[in-house]
């Protein structure tokens, strides 16, 4: 087995928000555990600069990039519990938000 241990299992996402601290934290967690996770990240949203310029407009704020990356960790589905309880045990929590990708006006309607 070795290499293809979970290859073809089915992962569960056990985080899925924007908060890179929190998900390099659980990142080793998992790592010191002994349990495999898949991490990673995409961006939010993406922005139509123009001809021939890939930069987004909106990174020059506080003359670094603003971090608008969805972070994620998925676990293979034998291991979630054991990933849960070593997450716990560090004192942190593990979320997923469902509105994550989802504008500020969409999200709170009343406002």
């Amino acid at each position: 087995m070795g290499f293809f241990d979970g290859l073809f299992e089915k992962k569960i996402e056990i985080y899925k928000k924007r908060d890179k601290e929190t998900w390099t934290k659980i990142k080793d967690v998992l790592k010191e555990a002994g349990i495999k996770a898949s991490a990673s990240h995409y961006d939010q949203d993406t922005v139509m600069t123009g001809p021939g310029a890939p930069i987004d407009p909106r990174d020059y704020a506080g003359k670094k990039r603003i971090d608008r990356d969805i972070y994620v960790i998925a676990v293979p589905a034998s291991k979630e519990q054991a990933a849960r309880d070593a997450i716990r045990a560090a004192g942190l929590t593990t979320i997923v938000d469902p509105d994550v990708l989802k504008d500020a006006y969409k999200r709170h309607p009343a406002v």
